[in-house]
């Protein structure tokens, strides 16, 4: 909201999903990139973080680790989406 707020526009985070997490999130580390939240989903395996940046002001990288059930729901959506011509928007998850 800062971001907007302080009238700018554009992207607001990016994702990187990753099943080898704790290797991408140490890199990420060493490279410097600072931790803004972090936490998990249903256990070890549905970690995420959002690391913070200033080289794109307002702009935070979002990296999951999709090594678990998340993955696996995610991989449900893919699915589900191909083909998909716009109708009927709004389907249960099954």
């Amino acid at each position: 909201m800062d971001f907007l707020n302080a009238g700018r526009e554009g992207l607001q985070h990016m994702s990187w999903w990753t099943t080898d997490y704790q290797a991408a999130y140490d890199r990420a580390i060493a490279a410097g990139f600072k931790v803004g939240h972090e936490g998990q989903i249903g256990g070890p395996q549905g970690r995420f973080v959002y690391f913070d940046t200033e080289t794109h002001p307002g702009t935070v990288i979002e990296m999951s680790d999709i090594s678990g059930a998340k993955g696996k729901f995610f991989e449900h959506i893919r699915k589900a989406a191909i083909g998909w011509d716009g109708t009927d928007p709004i389907r249960p998850v099954k």
